[in-house]
């Protein structure tokens, strides 16, 4: 499971964009949104590259208990 929606949705960021600058097509990134299939690390690092954040913030921790 990653962040990438919750992070586009607080910068106000389209799926569309973010395609365009990571080179994929809109359906992959929609699926990266919908957490239907998860990008590599190296995908991953470059989303939170091109979105400015760390990309620990685009991973979704369990808490703990």
């Amino acid at each position: 499971m990653n962040r990438i929606k919750e992070v586009l949705e607080e910068k106000g960021i389209k799926q569309v964009w973010l395609a365009e600058r990571l080179g994929k097509s809109f359906n992959t990134v929609n699926g990266y949104v919908q957490n239907r299939t998860q990008p590599s690390l190296e995908t991953l690092y470059e989303i939170a590259k091109i979105l400015q954040v760390d990309a620990k913030d685009l991973l979704v921790t369990k808490e703990i208990k």
